[in-house]
């Protein structure tokens, strides 16, 4: 049931959005347009959403992003949050990452998707690593690895497709 959820949450977060942007326009002055017709809410909404995400990918876009990011940090609750968020899902790369990258971890009969969150010494004084091994699909929930180094199997995966694999139970594919 919590996979579903959570595949079905940015769907309906979408439509959502979408809806409310054609409840807002066509609720203000554009339904008294003469051209106006059921739906040009939502084509303008669409048309809103892929100017923005076309905005954001230049170069004044990409600084007011970056702006808006730095504003966000700031606010007093909602920036811990927000900052949080970005490093275990590993889109702030203006920090150390929570994450430093995502392994395979040798177990009984196979593997185990793990993210490395430091170096530790081990038990004789030598060098290990830490992974923290979440379970699935409650990727909260886990176990924190002192593991030797060689038996770790680094995957070329970014931090966020391997906790979506996890929440969604492997139903979304690991893609390099």
């Amino acid at each position: 049931m919590v996979a579903g959820i959570v595949a079905l949450l940015p769907l309906g977060g979408a439509v959502f959005t979408i809806l409310w942007l054609e409840n807002a326009i066509s609720s203000s002055y554009i339904n008294r347009l003469p051209f106006y017709f059921p739906g040009l809410g939502l084509l303008l909404a669409l048309l809103a959403v892929y100017l923005t995400g076309f905005f954001v990918t230049t170069f004044v876009g990409r600084w007011l992003m970056r702006s808006l990011d730095r504003l966000l940090e700031r606010v007093p609750v909602l920036g811990t949050f927000y900052q949080s968020l970005k490093e275990v899902l590993g889109y702030d790369s203006s920090r150390e990452r929570f994450f430093q990258g995502v392994v395979a971890v040798t177990a009984d009969e196979g593997y185990e998707i793990g993210f490395v969150t430091g170096q530790a010494p081990g038990p004789g004084g030598q060098p290990h690593t830490l992974v923290f091994v979440p379970s699935s699909p409650n990727p909260t929930n886990g176990k924190l690895l002192l593991v030797e180094p060689a038996r770790l199997k680094k995957l070329d995966v970014r931090t966020a497709d391997a906790l979506r694999a996890l929440v969604s139970m492997g139903k979304t594919p690991l893609r390099p």
